[in-house]
């Protein structure tokens, strides 16, 4: 699945329609899982018959199309699935019992409520919000896909504006010359990246760059009176440097991982609790700011859409043993070099790496490992890590 997304050029009137469709996909999602708590056992088709229910009872959510109705109650469906998947895996800590949203920021249609012009460059909004017409802003062409390929359409609000996203249902493969390496990748926040051939990408460090300012506009925000309008402009202004942040971080992540599976045909890298780790509160703030996690999600993604190798494999150990005699070596976190007594000096994560490496080869030939499977497209239409976001100016979204 890819999706193309393109920003919504409309009128202040249009907007505010679109933030009322938000909230009434919001509501029957909330409805929907109200519905489940009272009465354990409902399926998906009983929250579609709830959907109608709510369109009648409720003159306003009858506006919303009856689609989009019931793609908001498969949110609550999937956020159910998703919490008894955690209970019968026996996940560790907090096992995700579904909330109420409260800040909701889309709205997804299916096959129907929109329409797209001739040209493509244009989308209308036919349900009975009527929000109309808006300008697709972005150099991404839709004519390269039958109108039967895009299987959704969502709404998405932004600190900088309203974004469309095109789901569609099509599969992206890229063809390469192969190059016959293999590559052992160790992640770390001295730096972002060390491979087994000891080549490093320095960590950017987005979060600490902007830091000063993001302080300085939050207290923008605390000076402001509470429910003026002064305050909802500093607020949006805070939202949009958090905005650039994150886009700058998942900018990196991509080009990065996409750089990896070009230059090499195996990748190897460690498949680490991301979630267990941030819960060392000295470190929590630098190891988000890394985004590790989406890092390894875009490698194991252009892995496939390039044809490579990527293979997770346990971190265990992997900067503790040496990897020309397999001795462990005990180190603390802040000793940056490892010696060994066969003679090995090698920086620590440069040693991890071929550790790493050593493994996923290992993996690949067949030996039963600790490692970590990586699931597909999950069902209900919610996209994973297998699925591709694209802005129409061909940058990632934020």
């Amino acid at each position: 699945m890819i999706v193309l997304e393109f920003k919504l050029k409309g009128k202040p009137r249009q907007y505010r329609v679109i933030d009322e469709m938000i909230r009434t996909a919001q509501f029957v999602r909330n409805k929907a899982l109200r519905h489940w708590s009272d009465n354990q056992g409902v399926k998906l088709s009983d929250l579609y018959k709830q959907c109608a229910i709510m369109a009648k009872e409720f003159e306003w959510a009858g506006k919303l199309n009856s689609m989009a109705r019931q793609a908001a109650a498969e949110r609550a469906i999937f956020a159910i699935q998703r919490f008894f998947a955690n209970c019968k895996a026996k996940k560790q800590g907090k096992k995700g019992y579904p909330q109420f949203k409260k800040q909701t920021r889309s709205v997804e249609y299916k096959t129907s409520g929109w329409k797209l012009s001739t040209d493509k460059r244009c989308l209308t909004f036919t349900d009975g919000f009527a929000a109309g017409t808006f300008r697709l802003l972005g150099s991404r062409d839709l004519h390269f896909y039958a109108p039967t390929e895009i299987k959704r359409v969502r709404v998405v609000r932004r600190a900088d504006g309203y974004y469309a996203q095109f789901c569609l249902n099509v599969e992206r493969k890229e063809e390469l010359v192969p190059t016959g390496k293999v590559i052992g990748i160790d992640v770390g926040l001295n730096h972002f990246l060390t491979n087994s051939a000891g080549e490093v990408v320095p960590n950017p460090r987005h979060l600490r760059k902007s830091e000063k300012a993001l302080k300085r506009l939050q207290k923008r925000v605390s000076r402001k009176k509470k429910g003026s309008c002064n305050r909802k402009k500093a607020i949006n202004k805070l939202g949009r440097k958090h905005l650039k942040v994150s886009r700058q971080r998942k900018d990196f992540a991509i080009k990065t991982a996409l750089c990896v599976v070009k230059s090499s045909d195996f990748i190897a890298y460690e498949d680490l609790q991301v979630r267990n780790m941030v819960k060392n509160h000295k470190l929590a703030k630098s190891i988000s700011d890394a985004a590790w996690s989406q890092f390894s999600e875009w490698l194991q993604y252009l892995g496939k859409v390039y044809g490579k190798t990527v293979v997770a494999v346990a971190p265990q150990y992997t900067s503790q043993d040496c990897s020309s005699c397999g001795n462990r070596v005990q180190k603390s976190l802040s000793v940056r070099t490892h010696i060994c007594s066969c003679g090995t000096v090698l920086d620590r994560d440069h040693n991890a790496a071929k550790n790493i490496l050593a493994k996923g080869l290992k993996v690949r030939a067949g030996i039963n490992l600790n490692t970590v499977g990586h699931t597909g497209i999950n069902a209900i239409g919610q996209t994973d890590k297998n699925s591709l976001v694209v802005t129409s100016t061909g940058k990632p979204t934020g």
